[in-house]
């Protein structure tokens, strides 16, 4: 069975349309056309799940503080 996705497709103020995907956080596309923007985003989500599963784990920082004698 296939995912479904929930594609939100908004015209910006230069009058390009852009989608996003509510279900993939930073997955967005933009398109002249409403029909543009929904054909790449095909290839976005496409895009989007291969990084994700090839994804490197975030690295995570500690900081020491100095020690006063």
């Amino acid at each position: 069975m296939a995912t479904k996705y929930h594609i939100l497709v908004e015209k910006d103020e230069d009058g390009w349309f852009v989608g996003t995907v509510r279900e993939l956080p930073g997955c967005i596309t933009q398109g002249k056309t409403e029909k543009q923007v929904l054909e790449r985003m095909e290839e976005a989500i496409l895009g989007y799940l291969e990084t994700r599963d090839r994804a490197v784990p975030p690295t995570h920082f500690v900081i020491l503080e100095p020690v006063k004698a």
